[in-house]
């Protein structure tokens, strides 16, 4: 079970990483905006091959490596695991690298050929596009919080029913496989670590509705379709992935309450179901809105572009901008959002969340 759960996250990674140089906004190629009269450039797209086919032999390769390793003695779970987590990181360095390789020379690329030196930098806006938005309201995010809530309050009102040792942990086939002395505070820390999550969920979601939504001069509608399928599509995913962490969690929460819930292969089943879950909406989300700029604009103006904020990006990934009142922007090179590393709002909704988990696990 262990090999399967680890072997799809793997496959999953190596094709996101291998087509992610196609699904990234039409003007940005590797972290480096490009004017829209160049990006059919040939030594982009060359870059562009070389980066996946590189990447995808190597994933290939890895992937063979551990099918082979697996199928050549018998592993035990942990050692199924432990390897399964290095490959995947191994997977994430290697595309890093390469993306990292080709960001310097598509930036030396931009600045020898000088794209960008004769054409006027321009800053459009719509007014109306705000009204065409289809992001889920914050107050659906009341139910799931509601549901935790009552949870929490169900699990002390039966504390008389929950065993001496009360699991913190469970493996992919569902089974608990460590656990802490009973007490008022672990009985409910599942609770606690669920309703901090579904808070930072709900931050996130109300920060990327107000983020700013930046449009194109030189290729408005394309620019318009990806801002919205962004902002509608992500808002879904980040539903549907908290919904499912909810149901998966509060699943193990009764199953401790009441053990007769995981007879059968419901307790294997379920985490494997969300385990897919998570998957299939990430790839729908990452297809969707990859493709929604790729539709052909009409002939733009030869001599203007948009606004270049390469120096804003470190690396092309790490976005700093005081002048930007966003907390959250559209990745560079990837699907979704990142953080405006200089706007402390950011900080407050990611880490503060992520500190006050780390402290109730610490305390147990």
């Amino acid at each position: 079970m262990s090999f399967l759960v680890f072997f799809i996250i793997t496959i999953f990674i190596a094709v996101i990483q291998t087509v992610i140089p196609y699904l990234v906004n039409r003007t940005v190629v590797f972290g480096v905006m490009i004017p829209e009269q160049y990006i059919e450039d040939k030594t982009i797209e060359k870059y562009r091959k070389q980066y996946s086919m590189s990447v995808g032999i190597l994933s290939i390769i890895i992937l063979g490596f551990y099918i082979g390793w697996m199928l050549s003695d018998e592993r035990l779970e942990n050692q199924i695991a432990l390897t399964g987590v290095i490959i995947e990181f191994a997977l994430i360095l290697i595309s890093l690298s390469f993306y990292l390789y080709y960001h310097g020379k598509t930036k030396q690329l931009k600045q020898q050929n000088e794209w960008v030196e004769n054409l006027k930098p321009m800053k459009v806006m719509d007014l109306s596009v705000r009204k065409q938005d289809e992001m889920l309201p914050w107050y659906v995010y009341l139910l799931p919080i509601l549901s935790t809530v009552g949870l929490l309050i169900y699990t002390l009102l039966n504390y008389e029913l929950l065993p001496d040792q009360i699991p913190t942990h469970w493996g992919p086939s569902g089974e608990a496989d460590a656990f802490t002395d009973k007490t008022h505070f672990s009985a409910i820390q599942l609770s606690l670590l669920l309703l901090t999550m579904q808070l930072m969920f709900l931050g996130i979601h109300v920060a990327t509705k107000k983020s700013g939504i930046k449009l194109s001069a030189t290729a408005l509608e394309s620019s318009r379709n990806r801002q919205l399928s962004l902002r509608k599509y992500s808002s879904w995913l980040l539903y549907i992935v908290l919904l499912g962490v909810t149901m998966l969690m509060s699943y193990f929460q009764l199953m401790t309450i009441h053990p007769e819930v995981g007879d059968g292969g419901t307790k294997i089943v379920i985490p494997f179901g969300f385990l897919l879950l998570v998957l299939i909406g990430t790839l729908i989300f990452a297809i969707k809105v990859g493709r929604s700029d790729k539709v052909r604009e009409i002939q733009v103006e030869a001599r203007i572009m948009d606004i270049d904020e390469d120096k804003y990006w470190k690396g092309g990934m790490f976005y700093f901008n005081q002048n930007d009142p966003s907390i959250f922007v559209e990745k560079r090179f990837g699907v979704g959002w990142t953080i405006n590393l200089a706007n402390p709002f950011g900080y407050v909704i990611v880490f503060v969340p992520l500190i006050i988990i780390i402290l109730i696990s610490l305390l147990l």
